[in-house]
């Protein structure tokens, strides 16, 4: 989803505050002088309705983006909204700006900011009540972006790319759950299981950040530990049976393997190394574990480990025309590496030679001057004692 996307909402607004507060003083008024005033029952029944009917409105992120509108707002002893994390059961419909129906729930339930909603309808949800029923326009950076909505094994879109959204939802129920109530395994396979296809939907998407943080839920419930911090020592695990014990390790295989696969695509190598190892240390010999590992030595530049790896997932599945391919294409890089490192060794040895002809060259000089000033030396010793002895010769005769 692009991020940095910005463009204007194509809903109007549909209310004016301050014409709705001028009807509402002028009506009290009138009742209030008894001008025009119904029977008391019509005028209690009009006010229910007149509360009823009443829009507000909120513009979320003040941009015209993401707007809230409450149709019926929540009864008076409901005050409660729900957190992050927290279990929420909503009703809701969405659709496109020409009316079309592109999502009914009935009963759904989601945590919220799990992404298990569009994300405008999951920033929405903290500002609803129990009970109550609100209309939220949605820009396509927050709905299904440009990417859009295809019917599934489809090539039709059912929300089209860049296509704004209107929703309609009621916060029916809001629970938070404690330890106790994670502790049964149809409980923790159900939510583990339904973060993990979420977070495949999104990796479809090419949204690996939002992938990860679902694969990462999903790895948070396929767990036999059940983390209550008033369990006994050594009875932090669940009492579950050897079958589904088995079962929640495999899907939590499954999706550190997922996770791994996700990390390589930003490229966050050793985060995947270790999401990876998770699998190879049950299953030393997880072809797919092994295959991501190799793409995982590839990227830290580790070429030959790669091909180890490779070779042996090639071992496994000798059918498997990928793996074969990419190591093909991994022999002609280690051999382009190797023809490389020479080259690089070459050039370090001939800048090393030159560096010491020059250095010699140095030292000899030095020498060569030396041996110069000797001669010039002497020449000039021998000139002198000639010019001394012609002196005294005159001199004494």
């Amino acid at each position: 989803m692009d991020t940095e996307k910005s463009s204007s909402s194509s809903f109007e607004d549909l209310t004016n505050a301050e014409d709705t507060k001028d009807i509402r003083k002028v009506a009290a008024e009138e009742a209030a002088s008894g001008d025009g005033a119904p029977p008391a029952s019509a005028s209690g029944d009009g006010q229910k309705a007149e509360e009823e009917d009443v829009e507000e409105e909120c513009d979320v992120l003040g941009n015209k983006q993401l707007i809230k509108r409450t149709i019926t707002k929540a009864p008076q002893d409901s005050f409660r909204r729900p957190v992050r994390g927290e279990l929420v059961t909503v009703n809701f419909t969405g659709a496109l700006d020409n009316g079309t129906v592109v999502e009914n729930e009935l009963n759904f339930q989601c945590h919220v900011g799990d992404y298990e909603v569009v994300q405008g309808l999951d920033m929405v949800l903290p500002m609803l009540q129990v009970g109550e029923v609100s209309q939220v326009s949605v820009d396509s950076r927050f709905g299904y972006g440009s990417i859009g909505l295809k019917k599934e094994g489809e090539s039709e879109y059912l929300v089209p790319p860049d296509a704004n959204l209107t929703y309609e939802i009621e916060l029916l129920d809001i629970k938070y759950e404690d330890f106790a109530d994670l502790k049964s395994f149809e409980i923790l396979r159900k939510y583990g299981t339904r973060k993990k296809e979420r977070a495949n939907f999104f990796y479809k998407r090419s949204e690996f950040t939002t992938a990860i943080h679902l694969y990462r839920r999903a790895l948070d419930f396929l767990d036999n530990r059940d983390g209550d911090p008033e369990s006994e020592f050594d009875k932090e695990d669940l009492e579950l049976s050897n079958s589904d014990t088995q079962t929640l390790l495999e899907d939590r295989l499954i999706v550190y393997n997922n996770l791994a696969m996700t990390q390589i695509k930003i490229a966050a190598y050793d985060a995947a190394l270790q999401s990876v190892e998770h699998v190879l240390r049950c299953q030393p010999n997880n072809s797919k574990a092994l295959y991501r590992k190799g793409r995982i030595l590839e990227g830290k530049a580790d070429t030959q480990g790669a091909i180890k790896l490779l070779q042996k997932v090639a071992t496994l599945e000798p059918e498997n025309r990928a793996v074969q391919s990419d190591l093909a294409r991994l022999f002609i890089k280690a051999r382009r590496e190797e023809h490389n490192e020479k080259e690089m060794y070459q050039k370090m040895l001939g800048q090393a030679k030159k560096m010491e002809q020059n250095t010699a060259t140095r030292q000899k000089q030095p020498l060569v001057d030396n041996s110069k000033l000797k001669l010039l030396g002497y020449l000039m010793g021998t000139i002198l004692i000639g010019v001394a002895g012609v002196a005294i010769y005159r001199y004494k005769y």
